[in-house]
């Protein structure tokens, strides 16, 4: 009897270490997974999971999900409850893949452009000796730039009249484009009559209306004002019109049953979604107002940079010419970046108060 209950208690020693063993594996393995699911979660070692947090149970008393948990295999093995393999060091964590990548597009974005211009740059440099191209036809860019800083003084003189021009031809087209694209929008009667016309003075070639201007308003800076704001005039109206029509009416359907006045839907729900349209056509027209302006100068001029660059052809200068193509350039690169800052500023502003 004695030898039997002592095999029993044997045999049952056995199966208690047998299954000990196996929840030591257990744990070995459920250490192993925790750690490298929190791994890849990147969250601490210690944290808990929300998947991971139990519901209480009725009428027990709540714990915090931060708050260590018995662990119940420490009863069953007598040992500490294992702590994850995969550890994290602590501190910031490192920039995640997709943030990397939008900055990486964001970088090339902003440097492709001039990463162009510098490439045919380097083209054209390189090319005038190895074709054995007189600088006489075609200078380099690197004599264009010794060109430039030494009259600088001259070109600085004439592209402060051409710039003055442009500007004040642009703002008027602003002044009356946007008033007119408004009746437009808002008068059918006044699009029937106005807006064939406009199409019809579009069609004529403003280099043809040139000599015109000069014999109806002079030498000075009437005629180049003029054909600036008239060349950069009919971009801006119909920009606005398309801006306006665009927007949903249920939008406006939605504000009016509200209680919206007309200045109210105007100012707070038409006018924000009409200005990327607006700018849009800013852009076009702040382009060809330097356009016209110079052109006015071909015509009939005693300063700027059209002006400028006659003399340069009539002297067969063309380093000099070259130099004054670049200052025209670089006022309707200016001029757009100032317009695109003003309309970053803007429409984000618009948006924001919407």
């Amino acid at each position: 009897m004695r030898r039997g209950a002592e095999g029993e208690r044997a045999r049952r020693g056995d199966a208690d270490a047998a299954l000990v063993s196996r929840i030591r594996l257990l744990a070995l393995w459920d250490g192993c997974m925790y750690g490298l699911v929190m791994s890849m979660a990147g969250m601490p070692p210690g944290a808990v999971p929300l998947f991971a947090a139990e519901s209480p149970r009725p009428g027990a008393p709540y714990e915090s999900p931060q708050a260590p948990r018995s662990n119940t295999l420490t009863h069953l093995t007598g040992e500490p409850p294992m702590t994850p393999l995969i550890d994290r060091p602590t501190g910031d964590l490192p920039v995640p893949a997709i943030k990397y990548r939008r900055v990486r597009r964001a970088v090339l974005e902003a440097t492709a452009a001039p990463a162009l211009v510098v490439l045919l740059l380097i083209v054209w440099q390189f090319s005038v000796p190895l074709f054995g191209i007189s600088t006489f036809v075609l200078p380099t860019p690197l004599d264009v730039l010794k060109r430039t800083v030494t009259d600088y003084a001259l070109l600085w003189t004439h592209t402060q009249v051409t710039l003055l021009e442009v500007v004040f031809g642009f703002g008027a087209a602003i002044v009356t484009g946007i008033p007119i694209a408004l009746a437009i929008f808002y008068s059918r009667l006044f699009e029937k009559a106005v807006y064939p016309v406009l199409v019809g003075l579009q069609t004529i070639p403003k280099a043809a209306l040139a000599p015109l201007l000069v014999l109806y308003l002079g030498y000075g800076w009437a005629p180049k004002v003029f054909l600036a704001f008239l060349i950069s005039f009919f971009p801006i109206v119909i920009s606005t019109v398309v801006g306006l029509q665009a927007l949903d009416k249920g939008m406006i359907n939605l504000a009016r049953s509200m209680g919206a006045s007309e200045w109210q839907t105007f100012f707070k729900i038409r006018l924000p979604a009409a200005l990327p349209n607006i700018f849009g056509g800013l852009k076009v027209g702040i382009s060809l107002a330097v356009i016209g302006a110079v052109i006015g100068e071909y015509v009939a001029a005693e300063k700027g940079l059209g002006y400028l660059q006659l003399q340069a052809n009539s002297q067969f200068d063309t380093t000099l010419n070259f130099a004054t193509v670049v200052m025209i350039s670089m006022i309707g690169i200016v001029l757009y970046v100032l317009l695109g800052i003003v309309e970053r500023r803007v429409v984000y502003q618009k948006e924001s108060a919407v």
